[in-house]
């Protein structure tokens, strides 16, 4: 049983045992060694104390864990020993070349060092390996032809870190960040701060103004960067706000209609009736929370690094874990939804046509009944709704039924029953139609029709109807009665059913006329819906401003008053 050490390493705080704890200090004492004579040493080994304690955080979810000596060889292995690296302090550097090492990523930093305003041009050259002055030729291109180049500019100024420490440099390059790469890094630096020591005296007037520029504009990025951060703050907040109250929606919903799959609620069965792929609601409710709900997470989680600084990422396991599961359930859904349009896709109905026995020299009267076990009066309506019978079964039921009269060719009346329904295949239409229940009956000169049709609850709904077709010769005489209105589909061409009353109607060679309709009303005046006014009055006023008459009723048109005559015909008013 090994002792622990608690070690403090680059600001971090580690459980080490006491073998790693003695490796890791001998490494840093042969560190020390080598870098003896090297300038800037302290930053060298503050650097490398945050490389290593970044390592080791990666290798550690949790504080709680301890770090043995098989774990912190490999780290030494990706940091390097000193000895493979040691150079003279008198010795003359070799050239530097920035190429990133094939295969590593780079990480999207802003790059102040060679920055113009605040390094984000120039972060992604180092990320894309593009020459950073293309970028801003790029840039002002943007700005100049759709004025778009300012906007992304401060978006990826508010959303790039900036690359402060030595290690983040080299990761912006793509570069190992190991102890020989930043030694380098960190010379280098020390060089281009003593070269320019050097060079004040040769230029210090260019170099005052230069200097004085470069405050100005650094002080102006800082106080546009606070003002940008509170504005991405707010803006992260309220996506946070939204992202949260639809995520904790679609749980609401995910509970609630996943629950149907295991207990019985009042809208299962017509969940089941809609449901043309037979997949257990639950999964498709599944499948709708991941393929919605991952899109919003992601939102919550940028939200949250809007407004929390140094947020930690979710990882990158977690990331193609989450796309994984969201492209697998879009693409089920997808499948689903293309299954249920299929299961709809055909049409197929079955015909039924029977001769009337009805006297034509009587006037037949039509009306439709409802069934009151149902609904408790004609005028009740319900596309589809689930019922029970009288013997107790479950049944389908619609008022989906239409009806229309039309001319018959020879002299005897009949009927056509059309029952339509919807499936996957034309066979499959055709039996589901074959297996409505809708029945008429001819009582002496009536014609009594169901305004209703039933079907067992197996055969799901599938826009189950019934059409009507009543085809009556020339010359018979028809009495509709109030309850066809709600069924009549009929061209308004041929019969133009008046809503007012209970009017006789003659089957005529074009067309089916009205016998007894008010002599004020025309064919086509009193159609429901039509855009006239009429109010009781008491008295007759006729000019410019249009007609009211005594005791009859006053007659509102938007037309434009032409002109009036009267003659012995009696009163012709012209309008435009």
């Amino acid at each position: 049983m090994n002792k622990t050490v608690n070690i403090n390493l680059g600001g971090m705080f580690f459980h080490i045992d006491e073998d790693a704890y003695q490796k890791l200090t001998r490494y840093f004492d042969a560190i020390k060694r080598s870098l003896s004579n090297s300038t800037g040493q302290d930053e060298i080994i503050k650097d490398i104390e945050m490389r290593i304690a970044e390592l080791i955080s990666e290798k550690h979810s949790s504080d709680k864990q301890v770090i043995n000596v098989a774990e912190l060889d490999e780290i030494i292995a990706v940091m390097g020993q000193p000895e493979d690296y040691r150079i003279e302090g008198d010795a003359e550097p070799e050239p530097i070349n920035y190429t990133a090492t094939p295969g590593r990523p780079r990480k999207l930093y802003r790059d102040k060092d060679g920055a113009m305003v605040g390094g984000v041009l120039a972060g992604l050259g180092h990320y894309f390996g593009i020459d950073k002055v293309w970028l801003r030729i790029i840039l002002l291109v943007l700005f100049f032809c759709w004025g778009i180049g300012l906007l992304a500019y401060i978006i990826l100024w508010i959303v790039m870190p900036e690359a402060i420490t030595t290690a983040e440099k080299l990761e912006m390059r793509g570069e190992p960040v190991t102890i020989a790469n930043i030694e380098r890094k960190v010379r280098e630096e020390v060089e281009t701060l003593s070269q320019k020591y050097r060079t004040v005296s040769y230029d210090k007037m260019g170099n005052e103004i230069r200097t004085g520029v470069g405050r100005a504009a650094n002080n102006a990025g800082d106080a546009i960067t606070r003002v940008l951060r509170i504005l991405a703050k707010i803006f992260g907040a309220i996506i946070v706000f939204w992202a949260g109250i639809t995520l904790i929606g679609m749980l609401i919903a995910l509970f609630t209609f996943g629950s149907s799959s295991f207990i019985e609620v009042p809208w299962q069965n017509y969940v089941d009736a809609l449901n043309y792929t037979n997949l257990p609601l639950f999964v498709v409710a599944l499948l709708f929370f991941f393929a919605v709900g991952i899109p919003f997470f992601i939102l919550l989680i940028l939200g949250l690094k809007l407004v929390v600084r140094n947020l930690r990422s979710l990882g990158s396991i977690v990331k193609y874990a989450l796309l994984a599961v969201w492209l697998i359930s879009v693409g089920i859904l997808i499948t689903v939804g293309i299954r249920q349009a299929t299961e709809v896709s055909s049409e197929g109905k079955t015909v039924m046509k029977q001769e009337l026995a009805l006297n034509p020299g009587d006037t037949v009267k039509i009306r439709f009944r409802y069934n009151d076990y149902f609904a408790k009066d004609v005028d009740s309506h319900h596309d589809f709704q689930f019922t029970q019978d009288e013997a107790g079964k479950e049944l389908i039921y619609s008022n989906n039924v239409q009806f229309t009269i039309l001319k018959a060719v020879g002299t005897k009346p009949y009927i056509q029953i059309e029952k339509q329904a919807h499936g996957k295949t034309l066979a499959e239409a055709r039996k589901r139609s074959e297996k409505i229940n809708y029945t008429f009956e001819v009582q002496g000169n009536q014609v009594i029709l169901d305004n209703y049709l039933v079907t067992d609850i197996a055969n799901k709904y599938r826009d189950q109807r019934v059409e009507i077709f009543l085809y009556l010769p020339e010359g018979m005489l028809i009495k509709p009665d109030s309850s066809v209105q709600d069924y009549d589909a009929s061209d308004d061409g041929f019969f133009n059913l008046h809503y007012s009353g209970d009017y006789l109607y003659k089957v005529g060679a074009n067309q089916v006329k009205c016998l007894d309709c008010p002599a004020d009303e025309n064919d086509w005046e009193d159609v429901e819906g039509a855009d006239t006014d009429t109010t009781a009055t008491t008295t007759v006023t006729v000019n410019a401003d249009g007609v009211r008459v005594v005791k009859g009723e006053k007659v509102q048109t938007e037309r434009e008053f032409k002109g009036l005559e009267i003659n012995e015909d009696g009163i012709i008013i012209k309008t435009k």
